[in-house]
């Protein structure tokens, strides 16, 4: 039997929920992994006890103006950066071996493509990275020998059921869904719903954005699109399935008519373990499934009509291009506006589709182009919120 390999671990968006399960794992296997650097964006309390838990060396601050009291809260031979040239920095980092990268938003896209340019391994658990930008993500992973391990529990669980398969093996990547808290909640009823009904998801506990992207199943759409690069399969492979109990988490259906499926309990700390100790299995400490206690699994069909969200993301993957980016800018423009009391519920979806309506789409875009593409719908979107509250 060969020794344990530790792998040295860059954790970007460690005060978050993937960042904390991820260092709970770190505590659970220490022989298998060492956090090596933390970085979030300006919980200056969080990271400060995290740097002081585990021990880091180097600890980043996306928000440069708190620096100055993280370095006062923390030990002074640890080193402190910025911005995101300092996200890039811990990401390239000469001792790392993977990067997790749990960052809400699009900072995580630059340091994602400086980790696979020097080598790393990178963990995905910011959709917007594979969403904005998968093909120049992957091509630049092959290009340098690289893996692309995803910590979303729905594309983990595709990819262990996939075991290196070729992609011209599947016939369906079968994305599950909780279905959020409005899954039988009459489509007439939606414009009322309030803030604390729509962040109270009924299986995971997860940030307030992907709570609300997750009631209005944008979470799925986004979803769709990472499975569509992250497997190399079009988007007429990929489906949803509305699935209550968050118990499979995703399923392949291969040409043969089988069908895999992972099943674990609703704990993210399993997919990250996986991704860090692919392909090894380790044993752990987390709960395992009780068939006896589930009792039943049900599956449904999504309401398309009610929820156009899912359709949404399938034009934005069908046509590529910078209209991806678009549907992510403007949905977590309208999401922020949801999360502040500004606009009713089905706005979130009318806001998104209006802005990917106005937008002249842009084939085999360059990172630049992305990245001009995302704010220009960010601009868009909230001049379209502005003008529906005059």
């Amino acid at each position: 039997m060969q020794p344990i390999q530790q792998k040295k671990l860059v954790v970007l968006g460690s005060t978050g929920s993937i960042g904390e399960s991820a260092l709970k794992v770190a505590r659970d296997l220490p022989d298998e992994m060492q956090v090596i650097a933390l970085a979030a964006n300006r919980s200056v309390e969080s990271l400060a006890r995290q740097v002081k838990e585990t021990g880091v060396q180097h600890a980043c601050l996306y928000d440069e103006a708190a620096c100055e009291k993280l370095q006062s809260s923390v030990d002074a031979s640890v080193s402190i950066c910025s911005g995101e040239e300092g996200l890039i920095e811990l990401a390239t980092l000469p001792e790392a071996d993977m990067i997790l990268i749990a960052i809400v938003g699009t900072a995580g896209l630059r340091p994602a493509l400086a980790a696979i340019e020097a080598g790393k391994d990178i963990a995905v658990a910011s959709k917007e990275i594979l969403v904005m930008a998968g093909e120049a993500v992957m091509k630049a992973a092959k290009k340098h020998g690289v893996n692309v391990l995803p910590v979303d529990s729905e594309h983990n669980a595709i990819f262990q059921c996939l075991e290196n398969r070729e992609a011209s093996e599947v016939s369906r990547l079968i994305l599950t869904a909780s279905g959020g808290p409005f899954r039988q909640l009459p489509a007439e009823q939606l414009a009322q719903v309030t803030l604390p009904q729509a962040l109270k998801h009924p299986t995971w506990e997860m940030g307030q954005k992907i709570t609300i992207d997750s009631a209005t199943l944008f979470n799925k759409g986004l979803e769709m699109i990472e499975a569509r690069w992250l497997f190399d399969v079009e988007m007429d492979r990929v489906e949803v399935i509305v699935h209550p109990q968050s118990i499979v988490h995703s399923m392949v259906e291969f040409i043969d008519g089988s069908i895999l499926a992972q099943l674990s309990t609703t704990d993210m700390c399993f997919p990250i373990q996986y991704a860090v100790t692919w392909p090894r299995r380790v044993s752990n400490s987390l709960k395992p499934l009780d068939f006896a206690q589930l009792a039943k699994l049900e599956f449904e069909k999504p309401r398309f009509d009610d929820f156009p969200a899912l359709n949404l993301a399938i034009w934005a993957g069908k046509d590529g291009g910078t209209l991806p980016a678009v549907l992510n800018a403007a949905n977590e423009v309208a999401v922020a506006n949801f999360l502040s009391e500004i606009i009713a519920f089905p706005k979130i979806w009318q806001c998104v589709e209006q802005t990917m309506q106005a937008h002249q789409n842009v084939s085999e875009p360059s990172l630049d182009q992305i990245l001009a593409a995302d704010q220009w719908a960010r601009e868009y979107a909230q001049s379209y919120l502005n003008q529906d509250k005059a």
